[in-house]
């Protein structure tokens, strides 16, 4: 069997304070943190018995996670098990990456974001060039604001051509053809995340090859069905895993809409659904457009 997990545990904290995310510079209290790292020591340490399973990890924290130690432990520790296809984390580079020498790079992976205005590009690139030596695969991110243009055009131009700068649409941002079209010339796939996807009753690899788990172990389909369908440490899980069609009218999250079916972009990103790197990058054609409900504006 293999299995995608998304685990995201109670750290909410982040050393940025971009005004599109709730969680800008918040600071988690010291009860928190070390309830945190207790959950990912606890998780860590499941995801090493379990060796009857081929398990991918993505860690998607609320905050960011590679400024505490325990993620990049986390990390260097599950890429090494034989019996983990991938781990990966949600990042925005802001820590030095070095400690990625002592991973395997066969396995260890980032999915990072730049964040014009919190960072200095040359520095970012700086940080993206070490990855490039030290072999870690990653791809490079930004949000689609029309202040982060110049900035996006200028880090594609630097990054090496191999890869792969992805863009995701602003959280309630409304896009016209020639929006979208300039940021598409970024990104050939941006067309997947303009537009949210029709879910309701569509069969969905959540729940069925890939679950999220909370810290205390609570395993739901994915991160925006909140229903649970198990716990990973009581071992209900595995009896929950079955195909089951999607509850939400629309997915309009990467980490969801991924699993998707009907998207079939579990192809599209074959070997690389959790770092979030197309198989055939960069030579990826653009989507075709599909009918479906276009980003209303933020009343």
């Amino acid at each position: 069997m293999n299995l995608a997990i998304l685990y995201r545990g109670p750290l909410a904290s982040c050393n940025y304070d971009c005004p599109y995310c709730p969680f800008a510079k918040r600071r988690d209290p010291p009860e928190l943190l070390r309830a945190d790292r207790a959950a990912l020591d606890r998780f860590a340490g499941w995801v090493a018995a379990t060796t009857d399973v081929r398990l991918s990890v993505l860690f998607t924290p609320w905050g960011e996670g590679l400024t505490r130690s325990w993620y990049r432990d986390a990390m260097v520790s599950l890429s090494h098990l034989p019996h983990v296809d991938r781990v990966v984390i949600q990042t925005n580079l802001a820590a030095r990456v070095d400690w990625l020498a002592e991973a395997d790079p066969r396995a260890a992976a980032l999915w990072t974001t730049f964040h014009p205005g919190q960072v200095d590009r040359d520095r970012f690139l700086r940080r993206c060039a070490r990855l490039s030596e030290l072999g870690i695969r990653y791809s490079v991110g930004v949000v689609g604001l029309p202040e982060h243009l110049t900035e996006a055009r200028a880090l594609r131009a630097a990054l090496p051509a191999g890869v792969y700068l992805w863009v995701n649409a602003a959280e309630g941002r409304r896009y016209d053809a020639d929006e979208e079209a300039t940021w598409t010339e970024l990104d050939p796939l941006f067309g997947y995340s303009v537009r949210p996807h029709l879910s309701l009753d569509r069969p969905c690899h959540a729940g069925e090859t890939a679950i999220s788990v909370r810290g205390d172990g609570t395993v739901r389909r994915c991160h925006f069905i909140d229903e649970p369908i198990g716990n990973l440490y009581d071992g209900s899980w595995r009896s929950a895993l079955r195909p089951r069609p999607c509850g939400n009218a629309v997915c309009d999250c990467h980490i969801g809409y991924v699993h998707l079916k009907p998207l079939g972009l579990r192809d599209v990103f074959a070997g690389g659904v959790l770092e979030r790197i197309p198989a055939a990058w960069p030579s990826v054609r653009r989507p075709v457009p599909v009918a479906a409900p276009r980003r209303r504006p933020v009343p």
